[in-house]
């Protein structure tokens, strides 16, 4: 089966709580990451958040939708989050913010799945570099949206 493995480096002027505070609170994405449709809390977690899972609904510049559950397996405030996907997608991912100075912030997040959807399986061969550019196109949105979320300037990557 394909496995993607995908790699994205966002960095914000603003600080590591700041932006720790707006990855945390992912019922609040689709104010600002373009193509997240929704987002709904299935099962919350403890107090830090590990157990809690989400269900996303992506719809990307692409005409497909995907829809996904995470469930937060690690949290280390506000540096760490990983988690397991489960759904169109299948597989893990994890978040890790840097400080770099007191005012700006690398996220960088790292997924590895594996699509589940058949037509997805069957095409990948014809379509996976189209897939990955979808992918990419969703995640440069979300760097602009949290970046403007925040009042913040995004800084190269």
């Amino acid at each position: 089966m394909t496995e993607y493995v995908f790699k994205t480096v966002w960095t914000l002027e603003a600080p590591v709580e700041v932006v720790w505070d707006a990855i945390m609170a992912s019922g609040q994405w689709p104010e600002w990451w373009p193509y997240l449709a929704s987002v709904v809390e299935v099962a919350p977690g403890d107090s830090s958040g590990i157990g809690t899972i989400n269900r996303y609904t992506w719809r990307a510049p692409l005409p497909y939708t995907i829809i996904f559950e995470t469930m937060l397996s690690r949290a280390e405030r506000p540096v760490l989050l990983e988690g397991r996907a489960s759904g169109d997608l299948e597989g893990s991912g994890r978040c890790t913010l840097m400080a770099l100075g007191s005012t700006v912030t690398q996220v960088r997040y790292e997924w590895n799945v594996r699509p589940t959807k058949r037509w997805m399986i069957f095409l990948d061969p014809l379509v996976h570099r189209l897939l990955v550019w979808n992918h990419d196109q969703v995640m440069r949105a979300g760097g602009a949206g949290l970046a403007a979320y925040l009042a913040a300037r995004r800084a190269a990557s």
